[in-house]
């Protein structure tokens, strides 16, 4: 049952990345809800299901938090990097982007969506309600996870193939994550470190790149619109999965 809801996230996924394809006439909209999707999928999905299951505190803070901090100086300085060393063997970029940190950040994203394969997996062992519940959130917010996968590879000027390549991974990972829960357990504490990571990864893309993008030529109430509206999807996916 778990691999057959995971079809259904594959599908999903597959919908959100064919939707970002076909509105490139209105990319600052693109971006602009990509940003509100990524940023609702942070404080509303990730880092508080982190903090319930990361663990105890570090030094009174939350492990969840020193990795959600970590993870954002993480991808700040993996993209910093990165460039310095494209523009040291002179190499072209996107407007000042090095294409590798949108394969590395959709790498990410195929990270996200096997682990909530996983979920699903594990739901379905505690119970059919609580998998269904579950399923519920992966499947809805997989569209916004194949929405940002093909935008943020595409936006850091990588080829429509990559793209579309790392789409699939996207759409294919759940599928496997889910797979996996008939061999092996991952520690729940384990998974709630990764999610507190990831989710600063995610808030330093939508905050530092996919956001200053989409108001840089088209400074529209429009797209402001687009990023309240992603943002507010995602807080009706959580609510429908929390009463579910």
């Amino acid at each position: 049952m778990a691999v057959l809801v995971a079809l259904g996230a594959f599908l999903m996924t597959l919908a959100g990345g064919w939707t970002a394809q076909r509105v490139t006439d209105r990319r600052h909209l693109v971006l602009g809800l990509a940003g509100g999707l990524m940023l609702g999928v942070v404080g509303l999905d990730l880092l508080p299901e982190a903090l319930r299951t990361a663990g105890g505190k570090v030094f009174g803070v939350p492990a969840a938090l020193l990795l959600f901090v970590a993870g954002f100086l993480l991808a700040h300085l993996v993209e910093r990097l990165l460039a310095a060393r494209q523009a040291a063997h002179g190499g072209e970029e996107c407007a000042g982007r090095a294409p590798e940190v949108g394969l590395t950040a959709a790498a990410a994203m195929v990270g996200h969506s096997a682990m909530d394969g996983v979920a699903i997996g594990a739901a379905f062992q505690v119970g059919g309600g609580m998998g269904l519940a579950v399923a519920l959130a992966v499947v809805a917010h997989d569209f916004a996870d194949g929405f940002n996968t093909y935008t943020i590879t595409s936006l850091y000027g990588n080829a429509r193939r990559k793209a579309i390549t790392m789409l699939f991974a996207d759409a294919a990972a759940p599928v496997v994550g889910a797979t996996s829960t008939l061999f092996v357990t991952i520690p729940v504490h384990l998974l709630g470190g990764y999610l507190g990571l990831f989710g600063g990864v995610l808030l330093y893309l939508a905050a530092a790149e996919i956001l200053p993008e989409a108001h840089h030529e088209h400074p529209a109430r429009s797209t402001l619109l687009f990023t309240v509206a992603g943002a507010a999807f995602i807080w009706l996916v959580v609510g429908l999965a929390g009463t579910g």
